[in-house]
């Protein structure tokens, strides 16, 4: 077993109910859920007194795999970071809350940024058309399956041009699950039930 304290990165179609997964995961394992301390923290190492409204939106939202997009900033509002400033803070901020110990990651492209890491492990959270429908409805404030499915390639595209990998492929991942045949419930235990049966294997 790696000295190395255990890291588990979530990545997560919208709808599929990954944040679940994630919160309940960390809950499980008594482990921290790292998310919006990640960008809160890479904000702070910026010198970011305070971001417009909707600002990190659009550092996710907008940026394309071939160009660097530079969100729209209000009038009187000057300094703000790119998404390639913040994407880079966010870098360094994982590489040092994962030294604190164990953690789950959801998001944040923390499954390529933690690539080599000897003791890490990677899921892909994802459902069916009519799943994330329902949710779309019902967790996500009416969205329908098209509005999920454009804020999927929106992430797609901030994925690709930061890590140069394709999102969601199965390669990049230990385990692509799928909630809507296992349930938010079955998934965490899907999880652990993995980790510790990799862990239980021999080192080659």
């Amino acid at each position: 077993m790696s000295e190395k304290p255990l890291i588990i990165t979530i990545s997560r179609q919208y709808g599929s109910g990954g944040r679940e997964v994630s919160q309940k995961l960390a809950t499980k394992l008594q482990i921290p859920l790292l998310d919006r301390k990640i960008i809160d923290t890479a904000i702070e190492k910026l010198g970011v007194q305070e971001l417009p409204p909707h600002y990190l939106e659009s550092l996710e939202h907008n940026v394309g795999a071939g160009y660097e997009f530079v969100p729209f900033v209000p009038f009187g509002v000057s300094g703000m970071p790119s998404s390639t400033d913040m994407f880079f803070a966010e870098v360094k901020v994982i590489y040092e809350l994962v030294k604190q110990g164990p953690c789950v990651i959801l998001g944040r492209c923390a499954d390529v940024v933690l690539k080599d890491y000897p003791n890490k492990f990677s899921f892909f959270i994802c459902a069916d058309a009519k799943f994330r429908e329902q949710r779309g409805k019902t967790v996500y404030g009416g969205k329908t399956l098209k509005e999920l499915d454009q804020e999927d390639g929106k992430r797609a595209e901030y994925y690709y041009r930061f890590t140069g990998h394709k999102w969601g492929r199965g390669d990049n991942y230990d385990l692509s699950i799928n909630t809507s045949r296992l349930g938010i419930d079955g998934a965490v235990d899907l999880i652990t039930k993995y980790i510790k049966t990799v862990e239980k294997q021999p080192e080659a």
